[in-house]
C-alpha cells in the first residue's frame, strides 16, 4: 500500500516518537529512514551523541513503551549539576531539593533511537522503509512523494522529522531564521579515574564552555566548545595528545582520563518561519536549533511531538488543530533558544566588570530558594 494518513520523513529520536504516537492513534503511517539503527550489545563502544533525558521526556518514552527497553540498554541517572566560571561562584542543583530520585538521565542517542525502533513490531499499522530518502514532493489535496529509490508514496500530512537540514522544510517551502555561533564543539568520551557518575558540570570560560556528562562504567563525555581553528586543531592530535590538552583546559574537578574517541560539529541557531505549510508539519531539529549548552535539544523535540499528538487527539488533523500545535510550541522554543544565546553571549567574553558580575550573579542565583528551584523545575519538564 502507497497511500498513508501519515509519512513520517526521518527516523531518528524525534521522527521515530512521532510516528510511534501517530501509529497508537490508529492511523496509516509510513517512515522513510536513510539507516536502520545498530543492534546494541553491552560491550559496544559507546555513541560519541548524547543527550540530557529530562523528566518530561521520559515520560513521553515510557507512554510510547519505549523507555523500559532504553532502561534495559544503558542509562546513566545523574543527581546533581553545578555550573560555575570562578571555582568560588558556583550554582549548584540537586534532585534533594526537589524530593526527586534524579534531575535526569545522560543516554546515547543511538539506545534511545533503538529504543523506539523496537516497538514498531507493536503497530501493523506502521509501515518502516529503510534504506531510503526523500527526493520530491508535490502537493494537492494530498502529498505525493517520489523517493530516492523510485517509489512513490502519498499522505494526508508530511511529518519533517529530518533534522537541521530538513529536505521536507526545504521543498515545503518553509524558510528560516539562521545565524552561525562562529564556534564548534567537540564532543570526547573519556574513561575517567574518579567515580562521577552522579553528577553533571560545566565551568564557563572567554573561549567556550568546558562540561562534562557522566556515562556508564566511569566513563564521561567531555564537551569542549572554541573556535573553529582551535577544535581543528584539536580534533588532529592522536588521543594522548588531546588528554595532555584536556588535563590543562578542563577544571581539576576531572581527575586524570584516557581519550577513547571523539568527533566535532559546527554550531548553528535555526528557527523555522511556520512549523506547517503545504500539508507539512516540522518537529524537532528540523523546525528548530539550538546551542547545546545545556543539552535541551532532543528535550524540545520530544515536547513537540507530545504537544503535536496532543493537539490532534484522535481526531481528523485540521489546519486549525496545527495552527494550535505551532502556537504552543513556538514560543516555548524561542524562549529556550533565547535563554542559552544569553548564557553564551554573556560568558563568551573576558570583560573584567562583566566578569565579576556574572559571577557575583552565579553566587546569587545558588542562594535563591524557591527562584532556583523553578528554573530547575522549568529545565526537567516539571512545570
Amino acid at each position: 500500500m502507497n497511500k498513508f494518513d501519515i509519512a513520517v520523513i526521518g527516523g531518528g529520536m524525534v521522527g521515530a516518537a512521532v510516528a510511534l504516537g501517530f501509529a497508537k492513534q490508529g492511523r496509516q503511517v509510513v517512515l522513510v529512514e536513510g539507516h536502520q539503527p545498530e543492534a546494541f550489545t553491552v560491550d559496544q563502544a559507546m555513541d560519541i551523541r548524547v543527550s540530557a533525558i529530562s523528566h518530561h521526556s521520559v515520560e513521553i518514552l515510557q507512554k510510547l513503551g519505549a523507555w523500559q527497553g532504553i532502561e534495559a540498554m544503558r542509562i546513566c541517572p545523574y543527581r546533581r549539576l553545578e555550573t560555575w566560571e570562578h571555582p568560588e561562584c558556583r550554582t549548584r542543583f540537586s534532585s534533594e531539593e526537589l524530593e526527586l530520585e534524579q534531575l535526569g538521565y545522560i543516554v546515547e542517542n543511538r539506545v534511545i533511537q533503538l529504543g523506539l525502533w523496537q516497538q514498531f513490531s507493536q503497530y501493523p499499522n506502521l509501515t518502516v522503509i529503510c534504506p531510503d530518502s526523500l527526493a520530491s514532493m508535490t502537493f494537492a489535496q494530498e502529498v505525493e512523494m517520489t523517493l530516492m529509490s523510485g517509489r512513490t508514496l502519498s499522505a494526508e500530512w508530511v511529518i519533517g522529522a529530518d533534522g537541521a537540514n530538513s529536505k521536507v522544510r526545504q521543498l515545503a517551502g518553509i524558510g528560516i531564521t539562521a545565524w552561525d555561533y562562529r564556534q564548534h564543539c567537540m564532543l570526547i568520551n573519556v574513561e575517567t579515574t574518579l567515580e562521577q557518575q552522579d553528577i553533571t558540570w560545566q565551568q564557563f570560560n572567554p573561549s567556550g564552555p568546558r562540561s562534562f556528562l557522566p556515562l556508564c562504567g566511569k566513563q564521561g563525555s567531555l564537551v569542549w566548545y572554541d573556535s573553529p581553528k582551535r577544535i581543528k586543531q584539536l580534533s588532529a592530535m592522536s588521543n594522548e595528545q588531546l588528554r595532555e590538552e584536556i588535563l590543562i583546559h578542563f577544571p581539576t574537578e576531572l581527575g586524570d582520563i584516557k581519550v577513547l574517541q571523539h568527533g566535532s560539529f559546527p554550531l548553528t541557531r535555526r528557527h523555522a518561519q511556520q512549523y506547517v505549510k503545504n500539508r507539512c508539519i516540522l518537529v524537532g531539529d528540523s523546525a528548530h536549533t539550538i546551542n547545546p549548552l545545556a543539552g535541551q535539544g532532543v528535550n524540545l523535540g520530544f515536547k513537540d511531538v507530545a504537544a503535536l499528538l496532543d493537539v490532534v487527539g484522535g481526531e481528523a488533523i485540521s489546519e486549525e488543530l496545527l495552527a494550535a500545535y505551532e502556537r504552543k510550541r513556538r514560543g516555548d522554543n524561542l524562549l529556550m533558544q533565547a535563554g542559552m544565546d544569553f548564557f553564551y553571549t554573556s560568558f563568551s567574553n573576558d570583560i573584567a566588570p562583566l566578569k565579576l558580575l556574572r559571577n557575583a550573579a552565579l553566587k546569587i542565583a545558588d542562594k535563591t530558594g524557591p527562584v532556583k528551584q523553578q528554573v530547575l523545575k522549568y529545565a526537567l519538564g516539571l512545570k
